[in-house]
């Protein structure tokens, strides 16, 4: 499937999703966001995806927002229209139900490094860079950038990108534990690939409820996953059928505690 700005690939039981605006940088606009929703709702349906890939068309992984996109916005349109939009769509890419695999194979900077922090393992060439430059253009990080990326690679590396605007290397992202994987320039797609056959190849039930119980004990949409987990356990049970059953036959349930 391909919508114009984020292509998916299917090879076996893996996703890759590639966003593609390669004139821009891959820079993101509403269109793409939309564009990653779908391309998340559509492999999520898919029953033989077990495990995905979030990469770049061309020499870049991603700009960020693009500024010619909400520069002109009103600040409440800014606030609702593309801050709130844009979460919404990083977090339906975060809760995958699959495992999700950046191939990071250019810059990810700002949105770029937010959209890369979604991923559960982040693969990168080494020659890009990664930081969060917006307090440079009198912004802040909007799409989870001082919460997600604070949970995940810990708040004073953070400050760092966002308060003092350094900018990091891949091998200095990896020391940080911002990146997991650092590989050889153009390399990292070739590595992602690898990686997401290897979780693929494991068993697709247990990886996801391991990714839900993670993201519980990380803080990490802890209602959600909790729900899930009890949600497809009750699915699983005797319980559950009869009371269905139950309930299409107007009678009383007949409950036996059946696992």
């Amino acid at each position: 499937m391909t919508s114009g700005t984020v292509r998916i690939d299917i090879e076996n039981h893996v996703a890759i999703l590639t966003v593609s605006r390669p004139e821009k940088r891959n820079a993101l606009d509403l269109d793409m966001l939309k564009a990653l929703i779908d391309a998340a709702d559509e492999v999520e349906a898919n029953g033989q995806v077990r495990s995905a890939i979030l990469t770049g068309d061309g020499r870049g992984f991603c700009a960020g927002g693009d500024v010619k996109a909400w520069g002109g916005m009103r600040p409440d349109e800014f606030g609702h229209t593309w801050v709130r939009y844009g979460h919404r769509v990083f977090e339906r890419l975060a809760t995958l139900r699959m495992p999700l695999i950046a191939a990071i194979n250019g810059d990810a900077l700002g949105g770029g490094l937010e959209l890369a922090g979604i991923a559960d393992i982040r693969i990168a060439d080494e020659q890009i860079r990664v930081g969060l430059p917006e307090t440079g253009l009198g912004m802040v990080p909007g799409w989870s950038g001082t919460q997600r990326l604070v949970k995940r690679f810990g708040s004073q590396v953070v400050r760092r990108m966002a308060l003092g605007g350094e900018i990091f290397t891949a091998q200095e992202a990896r020391s940080l534990g911002i990146v997991d994987i650092v590989t050889s320039t153009g390399t990292a797609l070739a590595v992602a690939r690898e990686y997401a056959h290897r979780v693929a190849a494991r068993g697709p039930a247990a990886v996801e409820i391991v990714k839900l119980m993670i993201a519980a004990a990380s803080g990490e949409d802890n209602g959600a996953a909790v729900e899930a987990l009890g949600s497809i356990l009750a699915a699983k049970t005797g319980d559950l059928k009869e009371g269905v059953s139950a309930f299409s036959e107007k009678r009383p349930a007949q409950f036996k505690g059946e696992w």
